[in-house]
């Protein structure tokens, strides 16, 4: 199986404007990102749809490909940039990793155990969870948490704390996971997602992946013990910094 990389990447943030190209340790944002999925991928390419972010990416020897401003996630710009990039290079990818442009310090260890999911043919889409340590976290809706089954198959992402706890003396008991944004799809099934309308799950949780679950698909999710850093704001930039 052949496995590529997409970073997507675009500058119209509404919260932080321009932040793959905000300076961290002398280099751009999405730099950091590109370098540490070289480390185990041998093809990445940053799909962007602005031409400061494409500059950028060359500067630093990095494969870039422009995509449309008007996609609405990041799966959709990964969908549209391995159709370009199978076309510009004549290579066919089974497996596309869609990384987040904006965590700097994902790990090696991370991406090649996404991509290692892959290795179960029946596997459709896969992504990374974390058991959450601190209650506050379990509280916080901006982190999204995961229930899963027996299969280690999602069963529904939430900004709720799931799973209620009914019986708060059952709290050292219950395992809550956080979800790691970054996901593996299969080809095939990457196009074939992107073309699903917005259902009522995704509309009442804002989670695109919801949309996936809602239609049959299922999610595999494996276990990382690294905490990820996303950087967002250019509040979360100056904690990062310090």
């Amino acid at each position: 199986m052949k496995t590529i990389g997409i970073i997507p990447a675009r500058y119209a943030s509404t919260r932080f404007p321009g932040k793959p190209l905000v300076e961290i340790k002398g280099k751009p944002m999405i730099q950091h990102v590109y370098e540490q999925a070289s480390k185990v991928l041998d093809y990445v390419y940053v799909a962007t749809d602005d031409s400061r972010i494409e500059n950028a990416v060359k500067k630093f020897n990095g494969n870039v490909v422009i995509t449309s401003e008007n996609h609405q996630s990041g799966t959709d710009r990964c969908a549209e940039a391995l159709e370009n990039i199978q076309k510009s290079t004549n290579n066919k990818f089974d497996i596309v990793l869609c990384i987040q442009g904006d965590e700097p310090f994902i790990q090696p260890e991370q991406i090649q155990l996404l991509a290692n999911s892959f290795n179960n043919k029946n596997v459709q889409i896969a992504t990374l969870i974390k058991q959450i340590s601190s209650e506050e976290d379990i509280h916080n809706p901006n982190v999204v948490k995961a229930i899963i089954n027996k299969q280690n198959e999602a069963i529904y992402f939430s900004r709720f704390a799931i799973p209620f706890l009914r019986n708060k003396d059952n709290f050292s008991k219950t395992i809550y996971y956080k979800h790691i944004g970054i996901y593996g799809y299969k080809s095939e099934v990457l196009n074939e997602i992107t073309k699903l309308p917005i259902g009522m799950l995704e509309t009442a949780e804002s989670l695109e992946q919801l949309r996936w679950l809602e239609n049959g698909y299922k999610i595999f999710t494996q276990k990382t013990e690294f905490e990820t850093i996303a950087i967002d704001t250019p509040d979360d930039l100056t904690k990062i910094n310090r």
